[in-house]
C-alpha cells in the first residue's frame, strides 16, 4: 500500500458501512473532540464511548430476557423428564423397589443428554 492510497479501500463494504456509522455517531461530540490537541485520537475515544453505551443497552435487554428463557428452560426440562420417566417405564415396567430404583437412575441418566 502506497502512502497515497486510503487504508479503507482495502476494509469490507460491511466494515466501511460500520466505520461511516461510527463516525456519524461521533458527531455530536464534535466540539469536545476539536477541543483535543489530539483530534483523531479523541473522535476515537467518542466513538469507544458509543460502543460502550450500545454494548450496556444490549446487556441491559438481555438481562430482561434472562429470566423468561430461564422459565422456558424449567417447564422444558420439567416436560423431558416426564416423557422420559414415561417411556422408561413402559419399556422397563417396574415392579419391584430395585427395578423402580434403576428406572429413576436411568431417568436420571438419561436426563443428562
Amino acid at each position: 500500500m502506497s502512502k497515497d492510497e486510503d487504508w479503507k479501500s482495502y476494509l469490507t463494504e460491511e466494515d466501511k458501512k460500520i466505520l461511516s456509522y461510527l463516525l456519524n455517531v461521533t458527531r455530536k461530540y464534535k466540539y469536545a473532540y476539536e477541543q483535543s490537541s489530539d483530534v483523531k485520537i479523541a473522535q476515537l475515544w467518542t466513538a469507544l464511548i458509543e460502543i460502550q453505551k450500545q454494548l450496556e443497552q444490549m446487556n441491559k435487554l438481555l438481562g430482561k430476557l434472562e429470566e423468561p428463557f430461564k422459565a422456558i428452560i424449567e417447564v422444558g426440562e420439567a416436560e423431558k423428564r416426564k416423557t422420559i420417566e414415561r417411556l422408561i417405564s413402559e419399556i422397563v415396567k417396574p415392579t419391584d423397589e430395585e427395578t423402580q430404583e434403576a428406572t429413576k437412575k436411568l431417568v436420571d441418566s438419561l436426563m443428562k443428554f
